[in-house]
């Protein structure tokens, strides 16, 4: 594709044209005890959602508790160094139903019913020389072929080994190779799935207004993707700017893949792209969103390895991601940080999507649609500061064959704590 081609070609002139970072990071390496950290994040979490048709509704609270440490360099040429991290949720109601329904808080007994709580600890090792680090073991990776999952209760694990490298200023690269994934609901590190997912890509930032991204990963026995994304902000005047931002993913699915026949394929030689192009005009306190997202190929977008939840870089992933076989979807949507009107910590953002010609493969096409409305507050200072309320609430009404009608209402509270 051009925009693929493109990018790997910026990412080469980049690499070849642009000096090297300022300093080396670890020649300012501090120690391991010195550069440490230990943080704890406090999370409650609520979620339900409210079925039509005869559906049992499905809840879900809890209590999170995040601890993440971060050891710092040992000096020298090559720093060494250790991260790890401890998870323990306590389930504080589950409602009437046994059923989860895709809310991914606890798992199940033999009976069906919820766990009272979950817990996992992980650890890894790492390495650094000059602005590369290598590291090893339980991590929570961020890319965007493979993303942890932030969006329940406790945050999603992966086991492997991962090469991040930031030696030329304004490129980071990534290669890594994982093998051990959770699935959010039950504890340990390799309940996911995963036999393997292999990945390979980098950032560049050609200006402070123009970067671009391009990804590629390979899942063992299930599919391949690559992605390609630019970004682009036009600034007009000091408080006033027009974005514009380009996602594009194309997955080859193995044959005989299991997700290739989940979402609209016959399992042989399948293959799915599927690209967002959103426009966002921002003004003082105010932004308009106008985007466009459309799906084509054998089958609908896939995801199961690490590339649910956050991993998903689209403009319209909501509630529903909009990711159905032969699927149209546009996007309005506004956005108001009340900062500009003395109120610094409060935000809101309502949204309407729509999408249509969806392949239902009985010949009929499907329509969805969803209307989305979030609103948070970070208290900035004083005793709690930091301490952050998020309220979201969305209607979704589909015919997609793969979601039923609901209305879902998802609240978090969250207090981080710098300990060390």
């Amino acid at each position: 594709m051009k925009v693929m081609k493109w990018s790997v070609i910026a990412l080469a002139v980049a690499a070849g044209t642009s000096q090297m970072a300022f300093a080396s990071q670890q020649s300012e390496a501090n120690g391991f005890v010195e550069g440490a950290k230990l943080d704890l994040l406090l999370r409650n979490a609520y979620f339900l959602r409210d079925h039509g048709d005869g559906v049992q509704d499905q809840s879900r609270w809890g209590q999170g508790f995040i601890a993440t440490f971060e050891s710092g360099f040992t000096q020298g040429t090559i720093g060494v160094g250790v991260d790890a991290y401890g998870l323990l949720g306590v389930k504080l109601d589950t409602g009437k139903s046994r059923e989860d329904g895709g809310i991914a808080f606890f798992g199940t007994d033999s009976s069906g019913k919820p766990h009272d709580d979950l817990s996992e600890a992980g650890a890894a090792i790492k390495f650094r020389a000059s602005n590369t680090v290598l590291k090893y073991g339980n991590q929570m990776p961020s890319m965007p072929v493979l993303a942890h999952d932030t969006t329940r209760l406790l945050p999603q694990t992966f086991t492997g080994t991962l090469l991040t490298s930031n030696e030329i200023e304004g490129l980071e690269l990534n290669a890594g190779r994982f093998t051990g994934q959770n699935n959010l609901t039950q504890t340990g590190h390799d309940n996911g799935g995963l036999k393997s997912i292999d990945v390979l890509g980098g950032t560049y930032s050609f200006t402070d207004n123009l970067s671009a991204s391009l990804y590629f990963s390979d899942v063992e026995d299930v599919y391949n993707k690559k992605y390609a994304n630019v970004n682009y902000v036009m600034p007009f005047t000091e408080d006033q700017s027009l974005a514009l931002d380009f996602n594009i993913y194309k997955t080859d699915f193995d044959n005989g893949s299991v997700a290739a026949t989940d979402w609209g394929g016959d399992g042989v030689s399948d293959e799915n792209t599927i690209w967002s192009l959103a426009a966002t005009y921002s003004v003082g306190a105010h932004a308009f969103i106008l985007a466009h997202q459309r799906v084509s190929g054998d089958a609908g977008y896939a995801y199961d390895y690490g590339d649910g939840g956050n991993g998903i870089y689209l403009a319209n992933s909501f509630l529903s991601d909009f990711n159905s076989k032969d699927e149209r979807s546009w996007q309005a949507s506004y956005e108001l940080d009340f900062s500009g009107y003395g109120v610094p910590g409060l935000f809101w953002k309502t949204a309407y999507l729509r999408g249509s010609n969806i392949d239902l493969g009985n010949g009929d096409r499907g329509t969805e649609r969803e209307i989305f409305n979030q609103v948070q507050y970070v208290i900035q200072s004083g005793p709690a500061k930091d301490l952050s309320f998020k309220l979201r609430n969305s209607i979704l009404r589909t015919s997609n064959g793969y979601w039923n009608d609901m209305n879902e209402i998802r609240a978090f509270v969250e207090y981080p704590l710098s300990i060390l």
